[in-house]
């Protein structure tokens, strides 16, 4: 996750001084794009059930994905 006091940010400003557009590292960009999308799938997922870590387990071991 992109930790906004370490983004290697340029600004663009205008004739003021005023902050008018941003330029940052191709790689901090589509990391900021990729937690965008996580954040996406977490808000829209919000409502379903949760499962516990343990129950999970359990199903991968019976599906046989992990070792029983």
């Amino acid at each position: 996750m992109v930790q906004i006091r370490e983004l290697q940010a340029q600004y663009v400003t205008d004739e003021n001084g005023k902050k008018t557009a941003v330029i940052l590292p191709i790689e901090e960009f589509e990391e900021l794009m990729e937690d965008l999308a996580d954040l996406a799938v977490l808000l829209e997922r919000r409502d379903e059930p949760t499962v516990s870590f343990d129950e999970v387990i359990a199903k991968l071991k019976r599906d046989g994905v992990l070792p029983g």
